[in-house]
């Protein structure tokens, strides 16, 4: 799983609020509120988006109109799956990482733990 650059983040950022497929040109003028930027460099992202498969296309009339593949979440999620595999010794990971829990983190995890028990 690759991390995203800047604009790639922004992009999928902005796709995963519209909970619904988009064209180019709606991100693109999303994407102007807050920024000069070209539609050009919009559709390369996208496309490259696609390309890493985050993004899905379909064509509609004369222009691809893009979803993304999973939730925001579910993107985390493999982040941090991929991070926990890269660490090394995934027990000694794992307990650095419940250390460093919040209150507020360790009872989210406690909620999560009772809807899917381990085991």
């Amino acid at each position: 799983m690759r991390g995203l650059g800047d604009l790639e983040s922004v992009i999928m950022e902005r796709l995963w609020s519209y909970r619904r497929p988009a064209p180019v040109r709606d991100v693109l003028e999303d994407l102007r509120a807050e920024r000069e930027i070209a539609y050009t460099t919009v559709m390369t992202v996208m496309d490259k988006l696609h390309t890493k498969g985050l993004l899905r296309r379909r064509m509609v009339g004369r222009a691809y109109v893009y979803e993304t593949v999973a939730s925001r979440e579910a993107y985390v999620a493999d982040l941090m799956r991929d991070a926990l595999a890269s660490g090394g010794n995934r027990t000694a990971t794992l307990v650095h990482f419940l250390e460093r829990l919040t209150p507020e983190e360790s009872a989210a995890l406690e909620a999560a733990l009772r809807v899917y028990p381990l085991g």
